[in-house]
Order: C-alpha cells, then sequence, then structure tokens
C-alpha cells in the first residue's frame, strides 16, 4: 500500500506511574518508546537473532509448542486459500527443534512461513516473564508471545486492551478504530484464522472496487512502527493489522480487561444473538431490537427499578457469585 497514513502518538521515557496514568487516560493508541529496551530479550537481540532465540530457549518448558506453517509463496499472509480455507497448516514441536529450523534458514533467500501465536509465557516458559518485567501496575494481565519469520497477519480486533512491545525485529502496525467494522468487509466469525474475524482487504495491495468502503477505513487509519524495546498500546476493540518484516521477530503483548472476568464474553453473545435472533421475521427481530435496548444498552436501571433489590436476579449488577449463576444457567440452556 503506497498511500501515507498518520503516525501513532508517541510517547517517551514512561515509568511506572507515567505508563499506568498513560493507559488510564487513553482512548486511542499510543506508542511508548524504548519502553521495554533494557529487557535481556532485547539486548540479546541487538547481538543476534542466534542470540535472542537462546535466550528464549533457557526458559522454554521441555513442552511441545504449536506452530503454523505457510509456504513460501504465500508472501508471509496467513490467511484464507481460494476455498476459504486456512492456507497455513498446524504442528507441534519442542521449541528448540523449532529454532533449528530458524538457523538452517537464516541466509536462504526463500522460506516456509513459521509463526508461533499467542503462546501463553506462563504456560511454555520458566521465569521469562520475571527476566523481562513489565510495569502494568495492577492490572491483571495475560502474557503472551508471538515468534515467526516475516509475517502479514489480517485486521482483527480484540476485546482485551492490549500493551505489545516489539522484542525482536520489526513491526508495523495499521489501527482502524472500532466503528470501521463496516469498512473493513470482514469475513466469517465461525472460520477465522486465529479466533477473530479478519478483514478481507490485502493491505499491501487493497481492491477497492471489490471493497469500496475500504476507502473510508484508510481515511481513520494510524500507523506505528515498532522497533525492539517499543511498545504500542491498543484500547479495546481497535483493529490492527499487523506486519512483522524481518528474519526473525518476536513480541511480547499482555492482554487485560477494565470489566471483572467473570462477565461474559460480548464475542460469545453475538454469535448467540445470531443464532437466535437475526433469521427471525423482521417484526419479531425489531421487538428483540428494542427488549435489548431496554434490558441491555440502556445499562438495564429502568428494567430493574420496580423490582425489589432482593428480587432483581440477573437485573442486578453482577458479582463473581451472581456470574457464576447465570454461567451454570446458559450452559444448562444451551444443552436443551
Amino acid at each position: 500500500m503506497s498511500q501515507s497514513l498518520p503516525p501513532v502518538a508517541e510517547l517517551a521515557a514512561l515509568d511506572a506511574a507515567g505508563l499506568d496514568a498513560a493507559i488510564a487516560g487513553a482512548d486511542r493508541p499510543f506508542v511508548a518508546r524504548g519502553l521495554v529496551a533494557d529487557w535481556p530479550l532485547v539486548q540479546a537481540a541487538q547481538r543476534s537473532a542466534r542470540d535472542a532465540r537462546a535466550h528464549l530457549l533457557a526458559h522454554a518448558r521441555d513442552r511441545d509448542f504449536a506452530v503454523s506453517m505457510g509456504s513460501p509463496q504465500s508472501g508471509g499472509r496467513l490467511f484464507y486459500d481460494a476455498d476459504m480455507q486456512m492456507n497455513f497448516r498446524m504442528g507441534h514441536g519442542r521449541l528448540d527443534k523449532i529454532f533449528a529450523g530458524f538457523d538452517a534458514a537464516e541466509n536462504r533467500a526463500e522460506v516456509p512461513t513459521v509463526y508461533l501465536a499467542s503462546i501463553d509465557i506462563e504456560q511454555f516458559f520458566d521465569g521469562l516473564s520475571s527476566a523481562n518485567p513489565i510495569p502494568l501496575s495492577a492490572r491483571d494481565a495475560i502474557a503472551s508471545i508471538w515468534i515467526g519469520t516475516p509475517t502479514r497477519i489480517a485486521a482483527h480486533n480484540d476485546f482485551p486492551d492490549n500493551l505489545a512491545c516489539c522484542a525482536v525485529g520489526k513491526r508495523r502496525f495499521t489501527l482502524f478504530p472500532p466503528d470501521q467494522f463496516r469498512n473493513l468487509y470482514l469475513g466469517p466469525i465461525d472460520n477465522t484464522p486465529a479466533g477473530r474475524a479478519v478483514s478481507m482487504v490485502d493491505l499491501a495491495a487493497p481492491d477497492l472496487a471489490a471493497y469500496p468502503r475500504f476507502a473510508q477505513a484508510l481515511s481513520t487509519a494510524l500507523v506505528a512502527d515498532l522497533e525492539p524495546g517499543d511498545a504500542l498500546y491498543i484500547p479495546s476493540l481497535w483493529y490492527h493489522h499487523v506486519e512483522a518484516s524481518a528474519p526473525f521477530n518476536v513480541l511480547v503483548n499482555y492482554w487485560w480487561r477494565d470489566s471483572p472476568r467473570f462477565l461474559g464474553q460480548p464475542q460469545n453473545a453475538l454469535n448467540h444473538a445470531i443464532l437466535a435472533i437475526r433469521d427471525l421475521p423482521e417484526e419479531q427481530r425489531e421487538i428483540w431490537r428494542a427488549m435489548f435496548e431496554h434490558y441491555v444498552f440502556s445499562g438495564g436501571a429502568e428494567a430493574a427499578e420496580h423490582i425489589p433489590d432482593a428480587a432483581q436476579g440477573v437485573l442486578a449488577p453482577f458479582d463473581a457469585q451472581s456470574a457464576g449463576r447465570m454461567h451454570a444457567f446458559l450452559l444448562r440452556s444451551f444443552s436443551q
């Protein structure tokens, strides 16, 4: 894509308190330059990709890692093929064996795409997080690591807030506000490369004849180029296309949500609404639209105000116990 896009706002020299304040006050992405530049992993990468791999291997647990593998002809784009099936295959192996493949391919002009995506750090590494700490205050974050050859990941969004730290190689993020979902031409939600619906538009060569509204999405887009040690804050539901361009790339990211984890996943509610409501007659859909507004999108205060507090049930604000009862109720209803 030749169009020049405006950059994401940048902050520098953030300490723990500064990062906490920046995240707390942010409703748009920002880049924190050099936030994790002192990580041993980043320092190892400055010496060589092999040193970075050695640092990761020193902490890797003795278990199989999931790995996605694509052909050299894919150009690193992990996506659909012409039949809307995945253009990559999945495998498993010990990290030392996978990294041996990186070593062997280091000087080749054409290599297969190899991608270890969203690997849970605590489950698959011992002491890696403590060796490479992040100042995220009291946020209850899930840490994941992404390792691979050059890759292009189609624009998608995530429900949690996200702090993405470039540790090895280079990353370019192209970001779109949450309200651009119509203009991104999202693919199917039940057949996805990695669990989230992705834009069908190839950002490297947008076909505006096939996807004309993508031009409007581009008018809202921002770009962030990350070097090792830089971090990018991505607020909840912002769409992001991610391109890793070095022969060996490592990203560490942290996900958290401001709402309690005992609350449900909105995507599951959307999926169930598609099943239960979308194909109803129009007049019934309109009634359900009004009921969703009354019970959900308005905040639900009017729906509960005439009922005694002790009898409001799920109309009352949730705590862990009442959310657990609701989860159990839903599981029973889904099995019937």
